[in-house]
């Protein structure tokens, strides 16, 4: 197989440590964490936005000392694709597999042959984990030699829980991984070790909202819901499905959280020459909404707040763990979502609290609120003091700039949609990192952002906000054009006033799709 980069070597550092120079580089280069909350919008951030309802004290240290990005966008606003752009560099509609959210037994979307951010990061040197929730799909075995699925009316699959996993997050640079399928909304509910489910006793959750008694057990079977407390609370819920004996979805946050802490614990105690990186994505404040009990009724946000307090707080420990072993100069801490916060119009009427912070839309949306996220780098090391950068960047973006760190290239086929940001940590925060992005939605609309301007080729949001997709009336326009230094929240269409800008946009947009990469060969 192709080697992905070349690394540049210091030879002069080596030779005066008297070390190699690939053991020169690595000892020098920082830990990386990346904490990617799932469904949490820019707006949920209290130190980005002033009218906030939502606290998050934590988040709010990392805006305090590192530098913040106000126009950073996830490459798809929903989950699965979002998650394929962070990892390859790469817009997910390029994808045959990944432009869309998939389920929990979908094959793996990634193809067996693109590089990651893993495989980037260990070629230089660095030991690698995934934790959290994966959503880029599996390679289930089954029991019937058939394809893996599930019936929706029983709820039941075909799959061998008890057999490992065929291709996963350690086929993909990992080193070790501990994650949860998909969505906590979406069976089967269970943990893998390294693709071996942790508890593979399987029984099912049959009910589409969780029927529970004081004590947080489930009902597990139709038959006795009758004979418990149902209840039922707005964003508390899940699809029926299997589940592991001892999962509970209420714990779910605080396990990924603990396993991420062992695992920086472990790396400082038996590797405390070599670099780590550990990709921490959360199931929260995705639903269920079902905050701790440390957490639980501390908001004015209902549910909701209190679960994107939970969030906060796995910042904190995993903030207090890097303190603890002395690693925190070093560390490059890294908070971002994977798309905007799943939150109506009526949410914000009914809170007075505006997840999207002032953009029009939320997640799966072709407007802004879908995938505007809000994305915070701390590292003591380098960035000395806070600033603020309102470039356009992309989460496809890291991969160009995790090159730029390590001193690698990438191959001509791998991170096509990639551009580093890496002179924006080094200061220069006006310096341009992307002159466009492409936007998509979670219904398939496409848009382009270049400078001021952005244009949507559709009518509607394209994604969960009503209506989603408009046809065109008689002389009426077919897309939708807006000037976001004038109109930030979408609401004046001016398509038919700058027919010029609309030819040039549309015309760059279709390129850069049909090319197949947008940063120069």
């Amino acid at each position: 197989m192709k080697t992905i980069c070349f690394l540049v070597f210091i030879p002069l550092l080596a030779t005066a440590l008297s070390i190699s120079p690939a053991l020169a580089l690595a000892q020098k280069l920082p830990n990386i964490v990346i904490i990617f909350a799932d469904d949490m919008g820019y707006g949920d951030v209290s130190a980005l936005n002033p009218a906030a309802r939502t606290q998050t004290p934590a988040i709010d240290k990392l805006v305090d000392e590192g530098i913040t990005f106000t126009e950073a966008h996830a490459s798809a606003s929903v989950c699965t694709p979002s998650r394929y752009g962070l990892l390859t560099g790469r817009y997910a509609f390029r994808s045959e597999h990944a432009a869309h959210g998939i389920g929990g037994f979908t094959p793996p979307v990634i193809e067996p042959e693109r590089k990651t951010l893993a495989t980037l990061l260990k070629n230089a040197g660095y030991t690698t984990a995934c934790i959290g929730k994966w959503h880029l799909g599996l390679g289930w075995q089954t029991n019937d030699g058939k394809n893996p699925g599930m019936d929706w009316e029983t709820g039941w699959s075909n799959v061998d829980f008890s057999k490992e996993v065929t291709s996963g997050p350690n086929d993909y640079g990992f080193d070790y991984s501990f994650i949860h399928p998909a969505s906590l909304d979406i069976p089967p509910y269970v943990f893998l070790r390294n693709h071996k489910a942790v508890d593979a006793d399987m029984i099912l959750t049959t009910d589409h909202y969780p029927a529970r008694l004081e004590n947080t057990e489930y009902a597990w079977d139709k038959k006795h819901t009758n004979d418990l407390a149902v209840y039922w609370e707005k964003g508390v819920w899940w699809r029926q499905g299997e589940m592991s004996r001892s999962f509970r979805v209420e714990n779910c946050l605080s396990e990924i959280t603990k396993e991420g802490v062992r695992f920086i614990e472990k790396q400082v105690d038996e590797n405390p020459d070599k670099p780590f990186f550990l990709y921490l994505p959360l199931t929260a404040p995705h639903t269920p909404w079902m905050p701790s009990e440390q957490s639980r009724g501390k908001s004015s946000v209902g549910l909701y707040g209190d679960f994107v307090l939970d969030v906060d707080h796995t910042v904190e420990q995993i903030k207090q763990a890097l303190i603890r072993n002395g690693i925190t100069k070093n560390t490059m801490l890294i908070f971002s979502s994977d798309n905007g916060a799943y939150w109506p119009q009526e949410e914000i009427e009914l809170y007075a609290h505006d997840s999207n912070q002032g953009r029009k839309g939320q997640k799966g949306d072709v407007w802004d609120g879908g995938h505007r996220i809000p994305l915070i780098i701390s590292w003591p090391e380098k960035i000395k003091k806070a600033a603020s950068c309102k470039q356009l960047v992309s989460l496809t973006d890291f991969f160009a700039t995790f090159c730029h760190l390590t001193g690698q290239k990438p191959e001509a086929n791998q991170a096509e949609d990639s551009f580093s940001f890496w002179h924006v940590l080094n200061g220069e925060t006006e310096k341009v990192v992307r002159e466009s992005m492409v936007h998509h939605s979670s219904d398939g609309f496409y848009g382009i952002r270049m400078g001021n301007w952005k244009f949507i080729d559709g009518l509607g949001s394209g994604g969960f906000s009503y209506p989603t997709k408009l046809p065109p009336i008689k002389k009426g326009p077919s897309g939708q054009l807006y000037n976001m230094k004038e109109d930030v929240v979408e609401n004046n269409n001016i398509y038919f006033q700058h027919p010029e800008k609309v030819a040039e946009l549309s015309s760059l947009m279709n390129e850069i799709i049909e090319k197949g990469h947008i940063r120069g060969k």
